[in-house]
């Protein structure tokens, strides 16, 4: 067998993180890019930590990485980075919501999105919602449905938890209206 020498990576150019199985970190992200994905903004209230404080807080999160997994009993799954905020929150309280955002909400995903940002509190001004019934978490008006959760299970998946839990109520608040959708990077909208 005749070994060839590759190309030799340069102090300028490191060379690509490849897992055992040789599938490299962008090889993977560039495939899952072209797989169209749901958008749902995750929202929770953090509970007031001091009695003489103040009276908590809502976190929220965009997320892709949701989906249905029973109807019998109704069960939801979205992945959370390990140690995030969501992720450590959901880890000491078990109810939150979800809110599938429609094709007219992008702004809000990409609010929802930005990394280190100092405050959820801030990124929740001007965006319009009702507190949930069993949640207490924020639902957004004009998504086009909206879920109230509480955690089952908690699965370690690599560098992510999975999260099923437990449809609590189920509404469609929102017009008819076209979903917003990820698709190579981007937000899109169907049609």
């Amino acid at each position: 067998m005749l070994n060839t020498p590759g190309p030799t990576p340069t102090a300028t150019s490191p060379a690509p993180s490849v897992h055992a199985v040789g599938v490299s970190n962008d090889e993977f992200r560039a495939a899952m890019s072209r797989l169209a994905a749901g958008v749902v903004l995750m929202t929770a209230h953090e509970p007031q930590s001091d009695p003489d404080g103040p009276s908590g807080e809502d976190i929220g999160m965009t997320a892709t990485s949701f989906m249905s997994v029973s109807l019998d009993p109704p069960l939801v799954l979205v992945g959370l980075r390990e140690g995030s905020r969501m992720d450590d929150l959901l880890d000491d309280q078990p109810l939150w919501a979800v809110s599938f955002l429609s094709e007219k909400q992008s702004s809000v995903a990409s609010r929802f999105a930005m990394k280190n940002r100092i405050s959820d509190r801030l990124l929740f001004v001007d965006v319009p919602y009702v507190r949930g019934a069993v949640s207490g978490a924020p639902l957004l008006e004009g998504a086009l449905a909206t879920l109230e959760c509480r955690t089952e299970q908690r699965v370690t998946a690599g560098d992510h938890t999975l999260v099923i839990g437990r449809v609590l109520t189920s509404a469609q608040p929102g017009p008819e209206a076209g979903p917003l959708a990820y698709f190579r990077g981007r937000y899109r909208q169907l049609g």
